[in-house]
């Protein structure tokens, strides 16, 4: 068994298509079938169902490809365990993030890569909660930034960062513009522009409007927090925001940004990593950067304001 085949299956499982998987690995499509069935011969069973296309893993294939991912994701590991230990952390971590948490990245990227220059970092920063947790297991990911609950202790290791809050965004000529708060009843009287549904911020958000006593109408929905800011620019919508992207983006011009209340709700995020050990030493160099950085503090400075002597 040669971990080039594995690298196959992975990526036949992944792309679900012969070529592409071929395209993904560098290699011919003859080549990449041919040593995927060299490795059927050597277990014994069957782990592609074939027909005129490719018509999936069998039940085999899936928990082989299981342990593919297992073995490709240790080989990777002691790789980088020994490059650090000979030069450093070198190579190339990958984070996945919720779109809400994904302007607070750059808090951690920031003093990891200047703790370790020779490491380069991939953010995927439209990942839903449930696709961080199963990349993080089909070890596609090294770590993922997302909402913390009760259940992620029993399979990960997670580094509280900060309690995501919300603001009503709204333009400056709104009649609630001048207030000090809004209550969520209040905002869901609003033409709104909201996350979709399929979104776990955006289900965060219907369980406080519900606690309300009221459920929102949102005429347009959307995956990407940018695009919030860009249609409460045009005048004609208000949205429910994060209070951690004010620090991306600030309060734009024309724009005012009203504390939600009634209820005053907030929802941990944190850094999650897998439990096993010894694990990526990519995770845990970042572990110990989110456990030497003040996030939440960070994220209550805004644009503009004064450097923390």
């Amino acid at each position: 068994m040669l971990f080039r085949q594995l690298e196959y299956l992975v990526a036949l499982s992944r792309e679900r298509h012969f070529a592409r998987a071929a395209q993904a690995c560098y290699v011919s499509q003859p080549a990449l079938s041919e040593a995927i069935r060299k490795l059927e011969e050597e277990l014994d069973v069957p782990l592609v169902r074939r027909g005129r296309k490719y018509e999936g893993l069998t039940p085999e294939g899936e928990r082989i490809v299981v342990w593919a991912q297992r073995i490709l994701a240790d080989r990777d590991a002691l790789k980088d365990e020994v490059g650090a230990l000979r030069t450093g952390l070198s190579g190339r971590m990958r984070i996945g993030s919720v779109p809400t948490a994904s302007g607070a990245v750059s808090l951690l990227t920031g003093p990891f890569c200047a703790e370790h220059p020779l490491v380069t970092v991939e953010v995927i920063a439209d990942l839903q909660s449930r696709d961080i947790l199963r990349q993080l297991q089909n070890f596609e990911i090294d770590a993922g930034i997302t909402y913390l609950h009760e259940d992620l202790a029993e399979h990960f290791h997670t580094v509280p960062l900060y309690q995501e809050r919300y603001v009503l965004l709204i333009t400056a000529d709104d009649a609630l513009a001048h207030r000090t708060t809004a209550t969520w009843e209040e905002a869901s009287l609003l033409a709104l522009c909201l996350l979709t549904d399929s979104m776990q911020g955006r289900r965060v958000l219907d369980e406080v409007f519900a606690e309300a006593g009221t459920r929102p109408s949102p005429r347009i929905e959307t995956d990407s927090v940018g695009a919030l800011f860009a249609h409460v620019r045009t005048g004609r919508w208000a949205s429910v925001v994060p209070h951690a992207w004010l620090h991306v983006f600030g309060v734009p011009h024309g724009m005012r940004a009203v504390p939600l209340v009634e209820p005053a709700r907030t929802v941990p995020v944190g850094l999650v990593v897998t439990a096993r050990e010894p694990g990526s030493v990519m995770a845990r160099a970042l572990v110990e950067v989110a456990r030497h950085t003040d996030v939440a503090a960070a994220l209550e400075r805004l644009p503009g304001d004064p450097p923390v002597p």
